[in-house]
């Protein structure tokens, strides 16, 4: 289902939008850099994307799905390649200057070109069915963890846990093909606090004395990401009273979740009753977010999630491409929280923290 929706700001976002927003986080370049040369820092984002294409190339050549696929993804590689090449040499020849929106688009626009639709289809299919099956068994741990400010640091390293799920980095889509991820190993081995951004214990006083009404919460990547990690911090707000919009990807991107997938994986959760492990799930609901990107600008949202969103008093972005790559200082109008795992050493290198460190971002806005 691809979103047809007229495209509108998120309602959320700290106004007037022009002066206070811009999605993505890392400057590339300054006003005064030379238009026409690339800078260091654009070469070294350069650089990564073109790193990831022998592991997007791996997939697309295995994709049943699209005829003469070997072929078409070795096309993809060059192609891409070529491109990243003309952007070094003249960083405006191709809708540049070059920012991490710009580079994702244009591979994701190469791949649909020559076919390609979802070429992480067949591991995002499989790594659900496996986060299903743990899903019973991670709720149930946090359930049996009666201290709540514990429970809730839980659940937060869950998400952190899940979000190492990212085929969209190649050093982690190298180690995942040897040996997969296991989740509660991860969770025991995460960085130590604190963390490159750490505002979790000024969350933790909060959760302690005030319940939002209502959350919009940008999710990022399939499998054990959004099931086992985002899906039981939703139950647990569900548990408070607070109403969820788990807001998912229109068109797949890497092996980020899409709007049907997360319907569809949801029902697959629930028990004849509509619940989740004993919580009621009238409160949940799934949207679209209109985005086709492992990054969001969030001035482009379809009306439907910007009406459901309008009321919210929490907005979560989740994930390194939504909430640290982009939106890591988009203010908005209410409560916001960016949380998501440093996968890229640029990355660590900008936020001045190690890779594989975590970001728990917490606004709290007054009044």
């Amino acid at each position: 289902m691809e979103s047809d929706s007229e495209m509108v700001p998120f309602p959320l976002l700290k106004t007037p939008i022009e002066s206070n927003y811009r999605p993505c986080t890392i400057p590339y370049r300054f006003p005064s850099d030379n238009p026409r040369k690339a800078t260091p820092t654009e070469i070294a984002w350069i650089d990564l994307f073109r790193n990831s294409i022998p592991s997007f190339k791996k997939r697309a050549e295995s994709d049943t799905t699209v005829a003469d696929a070997p072929t078409k993804a070795e096309k993809f590689a060059q192609r891409y390649a070529d491109i990243l090449d003309d952007i070094k040499k003249d960083p405006e020849s191709h809708g540049g200057p070059p920012d991490c929106i710009l580079l994702c688009r244009i591979r994701e626009q190469i791949l649909r070109e020559l076919g390609f639709r979802d070429i992480f289809k067949k591991v995002k299919d499989e790594e659900n069915a496996k986060a299903i099956s743990l899903f019973q068994d991670v709720v149930r741990l946090n359930d049996d963890i009666e201290d709540e400010g514990k429970r809730l640091e839980n659940l937060v390293r869950g998400i952190f846990a899940g979000n190492i799920f990212d085929l969209g980095s190649a050093q982690l889509a190298e180690v995942f093909s040897r040996d997969g991820m296991s989740f509660l190993v991860t969770c025991q081995n995460l960085v130590p606090r604190p963390w490159v951004i750490d505002d979790l214990d000024t969350f933790k006083a909060t959760w302690s004395k005030k319940s939002w009404k209502k959350a919009v919460i940008f999710v990022d990547n399939s499998g054990a990401d959004v099931i086992l990690g985002i899906l039981p911090f939703a139950r647990e707000l569900l548990k408070r009273g607070t109403q969820v919009v788990l807001a998912a990807n229109d068109l797949p991107s890497i092996n980020d979740i899409t709007y049907p997938e997360l319907v569809e994986i949801i029902s697959k959760l629930k028990d004849e009753s509509g619940k989740l492990i004993g919580v009621d799930t009238k409160n949940l609901l799934i949207a679209n977010s209109g985005n086709d990107l492992p990054v969001i600008d969030l001035t482009r949202v379809p009306q439907e999630l910007a009406y459901l969103a309008s009321d919210a008093d929490l907005v979560i972005l989740e994930g390194m491409g939504r909430g640290i790559e982009t939106n890591l200082y988009a203010q908005f109008k209410c409560d916001s929280l960016k949380i998501g795992m440093v996968k890229h050493p640029e990355v660590a290198q900008f936020l001045g923290g190690r890779l594989y460190d975590c970001v728990f971002k917490y606004n709290k806005v007054l009044g």
